[in-house]
């Protein structure tokens, strides 16, 4: 989701309370943005400061032409308050900002679409933008975005009530980004939910899935599936880091890097997300993280098969363990097979660090650590409670499987596990105490 929110009137197309409305046909929109490239002025991304101790200067981005005089930036589509609107076949090209911009729409169906943005340089030009919109479906279109593909959201303040967003569903679509294929945008203020999204191809993308909050809001209901990815970094000013997943909340103030401010909305929450039957190629290090005052709850990840590789001509490489699960409850990680591809990247840890959970069900993992002649484990535990880890397969050639740590660690529960091509099958921390950890059953290597 992009920089520029003005107003609803700067749009190519207009529309604003109208019913039984039909686009269709063969041809094309082009908006005809263009763009130049200058030195950074906006200092907001992570890789800003590693790029100008490495650069010595500045590094250059692109930015739309008119930036930073022009005060708004057009949509090639813009509906509010709109119902029973079909929007099928044309090619929507170039648009200055978000393709399609949905504002309080219900009964949207959008089939058989084409939409381009430069993925070198168009910034802030996603593909579709659903605010506060409810009962759109996607189906059986491409997109390739500079920004974002499809941003999700409740409530943007200059353009009206945060109605819920819900009843979404994405389907057999094929989406290519600079930033996210779908995101969950962080200017969610009230609730998303009941989204599914099904049988989709992700290729040349920089992240995949994304479900982020900075506005006090809720996303729940959330069901993705039968995705494939193909993910790798793009260049330094676009967000995301050739991961497949990313999931986060925050204050406004902590996203702005800000003091906090009196009155701001506390942390949003993310809960009830079922991701299953994916094939990721990335780069990147995915993040599933709550917030230290409100914690994920009803995660699940279930039959992911997750390759990740480093980029040597990238001027940095952030990737540690391939998965991350941070301040979770009730999460459910149901065969996961993570592999280190070539070339690799001298950072890379553990395949699984799960640190923050309580009520984890661990399930048919198999996986190794990247370097396990570092004694580095395929998988650690840090402050975990209530775990169950069955089923799972340590890789030949490993040297620890699973490393527990953290003094609150507690009920964490081995059975039915192959530890026999590993050297340790778990390894305690001096601060768990013994009896925290309850092994049975487990295939374990010849002495």
């Amino acid at each position: 989701m992009g920089r520029p929110a003005q107003k609803s009137k700067g749009a190519l197309l207009f529309g604003e309370n109208l019913e039984d409305l039909s686009i269709e046909g063969r041809g094309t929109i082009d908006g005809q943005q263009k763009y130049y490239w200058a030195p950074d002025t906006m200092e907001r991304a992570f890789s800003h400061k590693i790029l100008v101790e490495t650069l010595g200067k500045s590094p250059m981005r692109s930015y739309p032409v008119g930036f930073p005089k022009q005060e708004g930036y057009p949509h090639l589509l813009w509906l509010g308050r709109c119902q029973n609107v079909r929007i099928t076949g044309l090619s929507w090209l170039h648009s200055p900002s978000w393709s399609f911009a949905l504002f309080a729409c219900s009964r949207v169906m959008i089939d058989s679409i084409y939409i381009y943005t430069s993925l070198q340089e168009a910034v802030w030009a996603d593909g579709i933008d659903i605010v506060s919109s409810h009962d759109i479906s996607i189906s059986k279109s491409t997109m390739e975005t500079g920004d974002d593909c499809i941003a999700i959201v409740c409530g943007i303040p200059d353009w009206g009530p945060d109605y819920p967003t819900e009843n979404i569903t994405i389907t057999n679509c094929r989406f290519s980004s600079a930033s996210a294929a779908i995101k969950f945008t962080e200017g969610n203020s009230r609730l998303v939910q009941h989204v599914v999204i099904n049988n989709c191809t992700i290729y040349n993308t920089n992240r995949g899935i994304t479900l982020q909050i900075a506005t006090g809001g809720t996303v729940r209901d959330v069901v993705i599936s039968n995705i494939t990815m193909d993910l790798h970094r793009f260049d330094w000013f676009w967000a995301g880091d050739g991961n497949a997943f990313n999931f986060e909340i925050h204050r406004t103030s902590e996203w702005n890097k800000e003091p906090p401010k009196p009155g701001e909305p506390g942390p949003g929450l993310i809960k009830d997300v079922i991701i299953r039957d994916v094939i990721a190629h990335c780069q990147g290090t995915s993040a599933i993280e709550g917030h230290p005052e409100r914690w994920l709850e009803g995660i699940t990840f279930a039959d992911i098969k997750f390759f990740i590789s480093s980029d040597p001509k990238a001027p940095y490489d952030t990737a540690t363990s391939a998965m991350i699960f941070r301040r979770a409850k009730n999460l459910r990680l149901r065969n996961i097979e993570v592999y280190w591809d070539k070339p690799t990247h001298d950072k890379w840890q553990s395949a699984l660090l799960v640190e923050d959970v309580d009520g984890l069900q661990l399930n048919g993992f198999s996986g190794k650590a990247a370097w396990p002649d570092q004694h580095i484990p395929a998988v650690q535990f840090n402050r975990v409670k209530n775990a169950y880890v069955n089923n799972s397969v340590a890789a030949a050639g490993t040297d620890v499987f699973l490393k527990i740590a953290g003094a609150d660690t507690q009920d964490i529960h081995l059975f039915g596990n192959d530890f026999h091509q590993t050297r340790v099958p778990y390894l305690l921390d001096p601060e768990v105490k013994p009896e925290s950890v309850t092994a049975l059953d487990n295939f374990m290597p010849a002495k």
